[in-house]
């Protein structure tokens, strides 16, 4: 079943039962979790040919985390029922599953020893040069602008920091040239040079 969500409407919420998975045609995802004070952060985010919900009808558990359409989207629903009668008779699908599940453990484990280890503005860096990746030009060096998906906010949550520590980065980077921003359009003189600020001994 495919259906269409508008910019903002959720496509399920944290503590709902697991009804299948979703596989995403075309728009932009936002996965959130709330903590105990109500408050939302932005985990990660989902895009066409990525699918949503699978651990959570893996492990038998309601979903952990709610889905929001961050602008219009596409997605095909696949019901628990349906899924779970094609992993009996294909083993190799399950497998597959299971990749996705090792590959999303290896990543948060990876997003966990940078908020460790880099600072602020380096997580930032690493981040605009993953959305420059997804949602700009193809291209790995030289001046480039593009349009960031999500509000600073939701940047902020992104790498694990405030939104008042967010526009501290911005303003610094700004000022030493590294990137400029109007709304959410940013504009990079060098991507070498966004590499650089997490990647110091990176050579092109």
């Amino acid at each position: 079943m495919t259906k269409e969500f508008l910019s903002g409407e959720v496509v399920f919420h944290e503590g709902d039962a697991c009804r299948g998975v979703y596989c995403l045609e075309s728009g932009l995802i936002g996965v959130r979790k709330t903590d105990s004070e109500g408050n939302s952060f932005l985990l990660y985010l989902v895009g066409p040919g990525d699918v949503l919900g699978y651990r959570a009808l893996l492990a038998g558990e309601d979903y952990r985390a709610s889905a929001e359409a961050l602008e219009p989207t596409r997605i095909c629903q696949i019901d628990a029922a349906t899924v779970k009668a094609l992993l009996e008779k294909n083993p190799a699908l399950g497998l597959r599953y299971l990749k996705r599940v090792s590959t999303s453990l290896g990543n948060a484990e990876e997003k966990i020893l940078h908020n460790a280890t880099l600072s602020v503005r380096a997580r930032f860096a690493h981040l605009l040069l993953i959305l420059l990746d997804k949602y700009g030009e193809n291209r790995t060096s030289g001046e480039t602008d593009f349009e960031l998906p999500l509000s600073r906010h939701d940047l902020a949550a992104m790498i694990g920091t405030t939104p008042e520590s967010m526009s501290r980065t911005i303003r610094k980077m700004e000022t030493d040239g590294v990137a400029h921003f109007s709304g959410r359009t940013v504009h990079i003189p060098d991507i070498e040079s966004l590499i650089q600020e997490f990647e110091p001994n990176h050579l092109v």
